[in-house]
Formats: C-alpha cells, structure tokens, sequence
C-alpha cells in the first residue's frame, strides 16, 4: 500500500512550517513531548508543533500526532492549528492509527472544506480505509469504503494531483472485490454446485468487467455451463472471451473445452450472456 512520507515532507514546505522559522528554532530549547500538562500549557504555539515535527522526523509517528493534538487543542483558531490539524492526520496514519488519522482530517474538512489542501484531507481519508484492505479471505468493508472515498476524490478534485492516485488505488480495490467473487466461485464449482458459481462469476462479468479478472470469469462460465450441459450459453461465454482477450491462455482453454465437444465459440441462444454480448461484441446498448 501507498505510504503519505513522500507527500508528508512536501507538506511541510507548503505549509511553511520550520523551514520559515529554521534561522531561530535553535535559540530556544524545545521540551519534549512528556513535559507535564502545566509545561506544555505555557508554551507557544510554535513551540508545540516544531516539537510534533521533531518526533515526526525522529519516526515517533504516534507521539508526533499526539502532540499536534495539542495544539488544535490549546490553540484552536490559531493559523498554526490548521496546520497541525492536516499534520495529526498524517502522523497518525504513518502510525498506522487510521481511525485517529481519518477523525482529524475529517475535522480539516469540516472546517476549511475549500481548502487549497481539502483534497490531501479527502486523500487520507480514503488511504485510511484502502490501507487496511486484508486479503480476498477476509470481510470486505474497507474496500468498499475506499471505493467511495476514491470516487469522491475523483468526482470533487478531478484536477488535484490525488485524482490519478486515488483512480489507481480505485481500479486497484476494484479488482480485490472481484477476486473474492472468483474465489467463492472457485469454491463452489470444485465442489460441483455450478449454479452457485456461475452467480458469482456472473458478478464480475457484469459488474467488474474492467478488472483483471474478467477473462478467468468468462472460462470459468464456459467450464460450469458445460458442466450443467448448457452449451448455447457456454458458447457464448467464450464468444464474449474471444472478442475481448483472444490472446490469454483463458480463450485457449474455453477454445479447447468446446472443441473437444464439437463446439465453437458463438452467440447463440437466449440469455443475460447474449445482452451482454450484443453490448460488448456489437455495441447495441438499446
């Protein structure tokens, strides 16, 4: 997954953070982050946050965006809490402590919703989420609330430099949910129930036909229908493979299970593989 330190040390320069104040943040001892609630009360802002940026910098992630914390808490209307507020986001997320990461920018957002930097808010938001997408195994609720927070970014900041990102990262989540369709269709039609497999793979053909799985999702139409001795349909699954991916392996297996049949790929008969025939292989969408 895509880490923030990149744009994190960009964001330090846009936000003008130590590098305007670098001729004197050595004039004065900053206290680390441990001082007592009184101490750290007494001190500027300034102070506060060039001290999160120092344990930021020294890998101390979490402490890091604790100590911003301080200072949207101390100083709440102060310009140097804006900064702060967009800098305990990315500290908690370096730290991996998405759902404190997202709740700050989500306050960011809150407050300066046109912000020149809303879309980096918008951006962490949907990394919290995509940044926890497990494995096809596992419950899938981030990825589908990274797929949100993606389009949203891709919809609302279509001319910010996360919109190329965030359409990657959505393709990406896209094609993780259509590979647990394929693994519980795979499940199923090993075990001999081609209905319940030919659902699943119905799926990502019809609603995640532009990811990777596609081809392996018509071969393996091709395989149950003939299972169930349904060949129009299967005909027509490697029909619509043929016209879309005739060079993959997958063509040349659904090829070879029909020819051995005395078959051959064709769009014959009526079913909701024929609509999507017509659609895809003679573009009538009406």
């Amino acid at each position: 997954m895509e880490r923030l330190t990149g744009r994190g040390l960009a964001l330090l320069i846009v936000l003008g953070t130590s590098f305007a104040l670098a001729g004197c943040a050595g004039d004065y001892h900053l206290p680390r982050f441990g001082d007592s609630s009184a101490e750290i009360e007494t001190r500027t802002p300034e102070e506060i946050y060039l001290d999160a940026e120092r344990l930021l910098s020294e890998g101390n992630a979490k402490q890091a965006g604790d100590m911003f914390g301080e200072v949207e808490r101390l100083y709440p209307y102060s310009d140097w809490a804006k900064r702060a507020m967009l800098m305990s986001a990315f500290a908690y997320h370096e730290s991996g402590q998405y759902d404190e990461s997202r709740s700050a920018a989500e306050r960011y957002l809150e407050f300066f919703p046109a912000d020149v930097d809303a879309p980096y808010a918008q951006f962490i938001i949907a990394l919290s989420y995509y940044d926890q997408i497990v494995d096809i195994g596992r419950d899938q609720d981030n990825t589908f609330q990274a797929l949100q927070e993606m389009r949203d970014i891709i919809e609302r900041y279509p001319d910010s430099e996360y919109a190329k990102s965030a359409q990657m990262k959505f393709e990406l989540a896209l094609d993780h949910l259509a590979g647990k369709e394929m693994e519980i269709g795979r499940y199923y039609l090993s075990r001999g129930h081609y209905t319940a497999a030919i659902n699943r793979f119905r799926v990502v053909v019809e609603e995640y036909q532009t990811t990777t799985q596609t081809p392996e999702a018509l071969y393996r139409l091709v395989e149950s229908y003939l299972s169930l001795g349904l060949t129009q349909e299967a005909q027509t699954a490697a029909a619509i493979l043929g016209h879309n991916f005739q060079g993959t392996t997958w063509y040349a297996r659904a090829y070879a299970l029909l020819t051995g049949r005395g078959l051959v790929p064709a769009n014959a008969g009526d079913s909701w593989l024929n609509q999507t025939y017509r659609q895809v292989v003679l573009g009538e969408w009406r």
